[in-house]
């Protein structure tokens, strides 16, 4: 029998997200799913407004053998190859499922870092961001319902729920953000280990309601690539190729980062950072808005999302909100400020916007509805 669910997710893929229109070539692309029903409604609903519906199933056992014992010309191949498919592509929908989080948990680094600078960025960074319309999800398995701390069941109808919310009333209650972020200058973020401030004057604005990610819920930008001066304290643990990152803390100095610490991972930390010169600049900062996701669950996707917290994010801007930084790395990682995780505050233009999560002013009520 046909979850409903599914086909409603699937509409919103189709429809809103991607808007596919007729003659439109899409590339579905799953990794790890549980069952093919979500990729065969995507394939039948693409079909059904004309689009041409390409598919590519991958394992994420194959890849970490491909990561671990891939050499530099035999990542490029497969970059290349995916790059040449890549730009074929009007849209992109990537579905990940994952029966284990730490798959590649012990790919050596350098093995890592050849992956994003063969592969990963000629295709992702370079041509499928900037050229194609694209989204993409996570898809609900045991294991992400065990790092919710979720039963199966439970944690299923919360994904179909928060994937499939109402995204045109999302991005009306954004606008005003979207306006007051566009005017801003300084921005300063304070909480605990937090003390930083940093300048968005002239970078463009997006408000995010269900176009790139599914689930949505974000209002981004860069600051100003030398802007950034202070600290800076993470109280989400982040899962980054395929190792959990607990407690990151790092310093400022006119935009770069100076030090960088993390309990027990802060020499990896440290690795990934010298990856490239853009690597320790940041490339997006983001305030999270999507109130029906309340605690970290080691999902990206997910946490960045969080109603009262932020992002602040080392390496590669979006062409759409551009700073000028360049990387093969782009690492989301968020801190949540409401005040079960210790409160903190959003401060534009000396004008406290946002504190212990929850906005002030009165045109920003809608965005607390459901903290």
């Amino acid at each position: 029998m046909q979850d409903p669910r599914i086909d409603r997710l699937a509409e919103v893929l189709v429809g809103h997200s991607c808007r596919l229109e007729s003659g439109e070539k899409v590339l579905i692309e799953s990794f790890d799913l549980p069952d093919e029903n979500l990729v065969c409604r995507l394939v039948q609903k693409a079909a059904e407004r004309g689009a041409i519906p390409v598919v590519s199933r991958k394992s994420n056992a194959v890849l970490r053998t491909l990561y671990r014992h891939g050499s530099r010309e035999g990542l490029s191949l497969l970059g290349e190859l995916e790059r040449a498919r890549m730009e074929r592509m009007d849209a992109y929908i990537g579905i990940r499922g994952a029966a284990n989080s730490s798959e590649m948990s012990d790919v050596p680094g350098e093995q890592l870092d050849l992956y994003q600078e063969w592969w990963w960025k000629p295709v992702h960074i370079e041509v499928r961001v900037p050229q194609t319309k694209w989204v993409v999800l996570r898809y609900p398995t045991p294991s992400m319902a065990q790092s919710a701390r979720m039963s199966t069941d439970a944690f299923e109808d919360f994904f179909f729920e928060v994937c499939t919310a109402d995204y045109a009333q999302m991005a009306k209650n954004q606008e005003p953000l979207r306006e007051r972020m566009l005017a801003t200058d300084q921005v300063r973020l304070v909480g605990p280990g937090t003390d930083l401030t940093f300048s968005i004057k002239e970078i463009p604005v997006i408000a995010c309601a269900g176009g790139r990610n599914i689930p949505d819920g974000e209002v981004f930008t860069a600051p100003v690539r030398d802007s950034a001066n202070g600290t800076v304290a993470y109280n989400a643990p982040s899962l980054y190729q395929g190792t959990v990152f607990d407690g990151i803390r790092f310093e400022f100095e006119n935009g770069r980062i100076v030090k960088a610490e993390c309990g027990g991972e802060t020499d990896r930390l440290n690795e990934i950072l010298d990856s490239d010169e853009g690597a320790r600049y940041l490339g997006e900062w983001s305030l999270g808005c999507n109130n029906r996701v309340k605690q970290p669950m080691l999902d990206t996707l997910f946490d960045e999302k969080i109603g009262g917290s932020f992002h602040l994010t080392p390496g590669n801007a979006y062409e759409t909100a551009d700073n000028g930084n360049r990387s093969r790395v782009h690492w989301d990682l968020v801190c949540i400020q409401t005040p079960e995780y210790g409160g903190g505050e959003v401060w534009f233009d000396g004008e406290l916007v946002r504190k212990d999560g929850r906005f002030l002013p009165e045109d920003l009520q809608p965005l607390n509805e459901g903290l």
